[in-house]
């Protein structure tokens, strides 16, 4: 299948590459991906999808030209053929398969850390708890997407420290699992024109580049300099075709800036295609509170994302928002319902964000750590609110996370200062108590379309 697939994508790409024939490659691909994900998708997504491309005036087929004018062709290959085919629909259909046989989840993305150094040390990073001392060594690595692969795991983000000092290792991993998709969230400041080369030869790397406002805020918390070699490395990313987007954590003092028209006309005209954009979290011992967002702040959030990204207005850059797009993916993703998070220690957490695990790859199979008892009361809890805009375990629902550590012994996986859940949690309570009328006005005026029933916790 993945042969038919690979050819089918040849042919698109072959027209896409002539303007005159572009529509009918891309009504194709459609085409292609009904097949495919027919029992995922309604009819209407795929008839929209058809509505869009045959219109050549509307913001999001301007778009996709300009995507497809840009981007490398075997790049644009590699990302449809590992993340769009055998991540998308091969392995987390192979994943939902499991589910059925087995009773519980496993993630189709496993997001993991290479290393906890960094170059860098920026104010509100959980990396930065971590401490410079563990990293994941290549074998490890190697080991976690081998098993992985077995279990229809093909997509592996990266976090750290900073993941591209280990560049070598994650071109290496590129090289030899040549049917997942690589993903690094990073700093930027170690792109260089050799990785980037490497970059386009493999074409399933892809990265996701820090950036936390303009020159003098964004360098305020990483550090002088850094700035302006994040342009010069999105300059090069841009030169060489390659996709890539930004991370970007919002704060109750960057939340503006980072989602004005002047910073998103800077990143459009630097190549960037999409943007993570992430609500602070006040994780460790030492996280500063006042960063958290009022409701006021996080509401205008709600609002100016889906104004960025509407058929209309906005602006032409594809964004995403980790805390308040909960209603489109039903809640919390955590816990191996979608994803999970392999620290540098090997320590199996549920989240990037939740330092508390019953599991460490060291010493357990990659299964047996998905099975852990951590991740089969996370999934038994999830949702955790009926109010997707309340997803969290810890952020929005404290009560939830501290039930689920204290029922599954979950230990503090925090390798420099560990934290209780009640000091991770007992932060998040008034933050949670506001938000929670705030984000009740906002589903009333936006009713869900699918009704859910809340899990419960196991006895344990």
């Amino acid at each position: 299948m993945r042969a038919v697939v690979s050819k089918t994508i040849d042919g698109v790409l072959k027209y896409v590459n002539k303007h005159d024939d572009r529509t009918e490659a891309l009504l194709k691909l459609t085409d292609l991906s009904e097949k495919l994900r027919g029992d995922k998708f309604e009819k209407k997504v795929f008839d929209g999808a058809r509505n869009l491309i045959h219109n050549p005036d509307a913001k999001w087929m301007k778009y996709t030209n300009k995507v497809l004018d840009e981007i490398d062709p075997h790049v644009a290959k590699m990302h449809a053929l590992n993340l769009g085919y055998q991540a998308g629909f091969y392995g987390y259909s192979k994943t939902c398969e499991f589910e059925k046989e087995h009773g519980y989840r496993i993630p189709w993305i496993i997001l993991m850390d290479p290393t906890s150094a960094c170059n860098m040390h920026c104010t509100g990073c959980w990396a930065a708890e971590y401490g410079h001392r563990m990293s994941l060594s290549y074998e490890d690595l190697d080991s976690i997407v081998t098993q992985g692969e077995k279990l229809g795991i093909y997509f592996y983000m990266m976090t750290g420290g900073e993941p591209l000092m280990r560049k070598k290792d994650i071109v290496k991993l590129a090289e030899k699992h040549n049917k997942c998709m690589f993903y690094a969230f990073t700093n930027g400041t170690l792109i260089d024109e050799e990785f980037c080369k490497d970059m386009q030869r493999l074409g399933n790397i892809s990265l996701a580049l820090s950036v936390e406002g303009f020159e003098e805020v964004n360098d305020s918390r990483r550090g002088s300099g850094c700035f302006e070699k994040v342009m010069h490395a999105m300059d090069l990313l841009k030169e060489h075709g390659l996709i890539f987007g930004t991370s970007i954590c919002y704060t109750s003092k960057n939340y503006k800036t980072v989602t004005s028209d002047e910073f998103l006309d800077m990143l459009i005209d630097k190549g960037v295609r999409y943007a993570w954009y992430f609500h602070y979290m006040p994780v460790g011992n030492e996280a500063a509170t006042d960063l958290l967002l009022t409701p006021e702040q996080r509401e205008y959030m709600y609002h100016r994302i889906r104004e960025i990204r509407g058929f209309e207005g906005g602006k032409p850059i594809f964004v995403f928002d980790f805390q308040n797009d909960g209603e489109f993916v039903g809640g919390c993703i955590a816990g191996g319902r979608f994803y999970c998070h392999i620290n540098p220690n090997g320590d199996v957490e549920p989240c990037v964000f939740i330092h508390y695990s019953n599991a460490n790859i060291h010493d357990k199979p990659l299964l047996e750590c998905l099975s852990q008892p951590l991740f089969r009361a996370y999934q038994m809890g999830q949702p955790f609110n009926e109010n997707d805009l309340r997803p969290c375990p810890m952020l929005e629902n404290p009560e939830a996370l501290q039930k689920i550590v204290h029922a599954t012994d979950a230990k503090s996986t925090d390798m420099q200062s560990p934290e209780t859940v009640e000091s991770l949690c007992g932060k998040c309570e008034a933050y949670a108590k506001c938000w929670a009328p705030e984000a009740e006005k906002l589903k009333e005026a936006n009713p869900k379309q699918i009704t859910r029933e809340k899990g419960t916790l196991p006895e344990v």
